[in-house]
């Protein structure tokens, strides 16, 4: 306990915390997501203030951090969700800081008497983590009486309430089917202290993911290359099924095979470290990059060059 007279540097409360470094990490690994990454710092910024204010003898309400996170699959949501794990386990709000992530069918059983053991058992599980619910919006059902995701729903907002000290839940999915979600369970909604939006990716955002996709392993855009690749982003960005982050990952996953088999498709040419490096236009199999829709619909947007020719994009606000 601290004497009444005492002082205190918030910049070492910090660096004793080491949630600089979860803070830190979530730049890295996110490109954009401004808002989501201003209020996970205000909520570790109260956390800190009530470990400090405890020292101190005054009194640190625990506060409620149930969270519902909206926003298109790719946008760093489960991502987000194992930072927050991290920084709560780190400030002491947490005793064990594992992120659980389940979906539906673990949660809900087929038959009467199933389902409140298995959303038990993935709660068990979660105890002193944070317990991810993936399109929990799957959880609640209105064309089906005989389905048990009400019972689910009822078994989670209990251990919410009662086990608040030792579980963080937080219901993830797409915006407008998790508003009706909790707008037919008003006692969910209730329970959850915050609501964070992860809003699509921007086109520059989703160059600058790429761009560091491509960093990390190794690899560049040719101009081409990267001409083509900004086209389809630039396309098929309102496409239902983009998944932001997620496809530009899968792209260009797929565009190392595309290369690494057309450079051994010549066992008797000399390859250079650069040729290694370089992805080509013709190593990005993209269905329908060239159609006239795409064509149609094209805006390029100028992008900063690299050393290697390739583009670092735009991160946004950092």
């Amino acid at each position: 306990m601290l004497p009444a007279d005492a002082r205190v540097s918030f910049a070492a409360e910090r660096d004793a915390a080491g949630i600089d470094a979860v803070l830190r990490s979530l730049d890295d690994e996110l490109v954009g997501l401004r808002p989501v990454k201003d209020r996970i710092a205000e909520i570790a910024s109260l956390l800190l203030v009530d470990r400090v204010r405890q020292r101190f003898g005054l009194q640190a309400p625990r506060p409620s951090l149930h969270m519902c996170f909206t926003g298109s699959p790719g946008t760093g949501k489960t991502t987000v969700g194992l930072r927050m794990a991290e920084l709560l386990k780190r400030l002491g709000y947490l005793d064990e800081g594992q992120l659980v992530t389940v979906m539906r069918d673990e949660l809900v059983g087929q038959f009467v008497g199933q389902t409140a053991p298995l959303t038990h058992k993935a709660l068990k599980r979660a105890m002193g983590g944070v317990l991810f619910i993936d399109e929990a919006y799957h959880l609640h059902r209105d064309e089906s009486a005989k389905d048990y995701g009400q019972e689910a729903i009822e078994v989670m907002m209990q251990v919410m309430e009662n086990n608040r000290d030792q579980l963080v839940v937080i219901f993830a999915g797409y915006p407008d089917r998790m508003e009706a979600f909790l707008e037919s369970n008003p006692g969910l909604r209730s329970r959850i202290a915050f609501h964070l939006h992860f809003a699509d990716y921007t086109v520059p955002e989703l160059d600058a993911i790429g761009q560091v996709m491509m960093k990390q392993s190794g690899y560049y855009l040719s101009d081409d290359a990267e001409s083509a690749f900004h086209r389809y982003l630039d396309a098929h960005r309102q496409d239902p099924r983009f998944a932001n982050g997620r496809t530009v990952r899968n792209a260009l996953e797929a565009a190392r095979f595309k290369h690494a088999a057309r450079l051994t498709a010549d066992l008797q040419r000399e390859w250079s470290r650069d040729e290694l490096m370089r992805i080509d236009a013709e190593d990005l199999v993209i269905e329908g990059l060239d159609s006239p829709e795409i064509a149609k619909d094209m805006t390029m947007i100028p992008l900063e060059r690299s050393e290697h020719h390739s583009y670092t994009g735009f991160r946004g606000p950092t």
